[in-house]
Order: structure tokens, then C-alpha cells, then sequence
């Protein structure tokens, strides 16, 4: 079966068959109705390998994710995919589990299928790799990077300005005892997200007792054991904010452990704001990530640029994610009897 047969049962040209197909051009609504009833009718499938020898274009994009079994992830995975398909591309997903060594495989692999651009949301981002990279002609796009390599473009989440409409959230409600649960502090965002902490605190004058910074893993499990070294350790605080979701929801744990009411005795803020934490007893407070953005400005950015011819792709360009507080039942004003005196 052949794109031609296609054409002569929708009294169309070839190359209108395969505008409608491929979504290249605008097709008139009657004449595109045609075709996908011809291809229906014919049970036509094109050959994309073919198709991608003859455009030079193979119409995949890579993903690539730090841990899939983070609800953040898949909600990222799945925006990118129904933008991808909205453009008439497919994708190539890989995980790399924090693992810079990994990374760099997923990396070649993708190369090695010659997708049309890849999408590297990730933090691990080994110096060598990037250099390498640089020198490649496909589009590439990170997440959180800075660099100052010629052609590489990224997304940045203002965790920063996360961090501080959190904070400017807790302040408001009274809270001046706040802990910081920090994600893996070898990440580049991670760090990012403490050193705003720590200034927030500066800026409100609040105390900066150490044992109210513990360092988690950006999973639940890590996020309990961080809030219970917390609650070990001495006076509690009244408040707490988390890397992530996952290490909020573990603080939740911890806290319905040892007794704690939330957000009577406690209240917890988390980051990302998976769809899980509006589920949470109580629904948790959270600062808004949103992965439909996030995806969007990733694989615009990855289409466009395919579409430049290769000497327009070396400029370096940053967009920005801002979150977006989320206030839920997870926060409240600090009881009289805590307040301090």
C-alpha cells in the first residue's frame, strides 16, 4: 500500500496527502476529511522511516526525567506527549534516577535513534557531557541549567520566588520557629531552594537553630526520617517547608506519628504541587509547578529551533517557570500559647 492508492481514492495530490497526515500545512476541512477517510478505507499506515529519510526529520523527541516513580514526573511526561502529539511528533522517554553516569547513556541513546531535539529535565548534568553536547547540531534543552555554552537554551522553575511566597506565607500567619526540609544538597535546585530559605530567615530576623535544616531525598521516606531527626532533636518548630511534595507527604507522616496535630501544632507547606497533595489529610499547602507549562516551553523550543536552519540555533536563551502558592488546610496561624513572647 502506497501514499499514491491514498491520493486517487481522495481525488487529492500526494503531497496533500501528506500535509494532512503530517500536519505541515494548513489543508482545507472537506479535503482533509477525505484523505482520513481514504487512509481508513485503504487502512494505510505510513512508513515513518521512510517518511523521516526523506525530510531528514525522524518526528521524535526525546524526554528525559529524573525519577519516574515521582507523581511530578509522570504529570511532566504526559503534558510533553499531548503536546507532542498535538504537533504530530512522538516521544522517547528516559529515567535516570539522579544518576549522572545514566544520564549520559539515555543521552547517546537518544542521539543514536536520531531524535529531532531532546528535553534533558533533569539537574545531573555532568560539565563533560554538556561540552560534548554543545558540539552536537540537535536541539537540546535543559532544565534548571546554568551555563554559559553557546546554543544551549533552558527552563528554570524561580525556586527562589517559590521559596519566598512560602515563607512570606508562614511569616504572615505568625510563624517564625520554621524548619527546612532540603532535598539532596549535590542538586543544583536543591541548593537553590535552601539558600532562599536561609535568606528569608535573615530578612525577618527569625533564628536559624541548625537542627531545623535537615537534609531529605525528595522521597517520602527521606522526607519522614528528615522530620522526625527534627522532632528528636529539640524544641519543634511551628512550621516546616519541604523541597517537594514527596518529602511534605513523608513530614506528614512523622508528625501523625509522634502525636502532632497539623496545622494546629504544625504547619507544612510542600513544593511542586503534584495532584496527590490535594489528598493528603489534611489537603497540603504547596507552591504550584506547573508541568503543562513546563513541557510546552520545552518542546516549543525544541520544534521551533529544529525548524531554524542550524546557523540561527546558537543563541543561548532562558525561560522561566514561576509556582504558584496553593493554600490549603496544611497551614494556619500559629496558637497564641506558641507565639513567641
Amino acid at each position: 500500500m502506497n501514499i499514491a492508492l491514498v491520493a486517487q481514492r481522495a481525488r487529492v495530490s500526494t503531497a496533500t496527502v501528506s500535509r494532512v497526515l503530517n500536519g505541515t500545512a494548513a489543508v482545507r476541512p472537506l479535503t482533509a476529511e477525505r484523505v482520513r477517510e481514504a487512509v481508513e478505507a485503504l487502512n494505510y499506515y505510513p512508513d515513518t522511516n521512510a517518511r523521516a529519510l526523506g525530510s531528514g526529520r525522524s518526528g521524535l523527541y526525546g524526554l528525559i526525567i529524573s525519577d519516574i516513580t515521582n507523581p511530578y514526573f509522570p504529570e511532566l511526561v504526559k503534558s510533553f506527549e499531548d503536546i507532542a502529539v498535538e504537533h504530530g511528533q512522538d516521544i522517547l522517554i528516559a529515567n535516570t534516577n539522579y544518576d549522572p553516569v545514566r544520564m549520559e547513556a539515555c543521552v547517546i541513546r537518544m542521539l543514536q535513534r536520531k531524535v529531532d531535539g531532546v528535553a534533558i529535565m533533569t539537574s545531573e548534568m555532568d560539565a563533560h557531557l554538556l561540552k560534548n553536547l554543545s558540539r552536537r547540531e540537535i536541539p537540546l534543552i535543559f532544565m534548571d541549567l546554568d551555563s554559559d555554552i553557546r546554543g544551549m537554551c533552558s527552563v528554570r522553575v524561580d525556586y527562589a520566588a517559590g521559596v519566598e511566597l512560602a515563607m512570606e506565607h508562614l511569616f504572615g500567619l505568625g510563624h517564625r520557629r520554621i524548619a527546612f526540609l532540603s532535598g539532596p544538597m549535590k542538586l543544583a535546585s536543591a541548593r537553590v531552594r535552601a539558600e532562599a530559605f536561609m535568606r528569608c530567615l535573615k530578612t525577618h530576623g527569625a533564628s536559624e537553630e541548625p537542627h531545623l535544616f535537615q537534609e531529605g531525598d525528595h522521597r517520602v521516606e527521606g522526607g519522614r526520617a528528615a522530620m522526625q531527626r527534627i522532632l528528636e532533636k529539640g524544641k519543634r518548630p511551628t512550621a516546616v517547608l519541604a523541597s517537594n511534595d514527596l518529602t511534605a507527604i513523608g513530614a506528614l507522616g512523622a508528625i501523625h506519628h509522634a502525636g502532632l496535630r497539623i496545622p494546629e501544632d504544625i504547619s507544612v507547606i510542600g513544593f511542586d504541587g503534584i495532584e496527590l497533595s490535594a489528598y493528603t489529610e489534611p489537603p497540603l499547602t504547596t507552591l504550584l509547578i506547573s508541568r503543562r507549562d513546563l513541557a510546552a516551553t520545552a518542546f516549543r523550543s525544541l520544534y521551533q529551533r529544529r525548524s531554524q536552519a542550524t546557523g540561527k540555533r546558537n543563541g543561548n536563551k532562558e525561560y522561566v517557570i514561576q509556582p504558584q502558592l496553593v493554600i490549603r488546610q496544611s497551614t494556619a496561624a500559629v496558637p497564641a500559647a506558641r507565639k513567641p513572647r
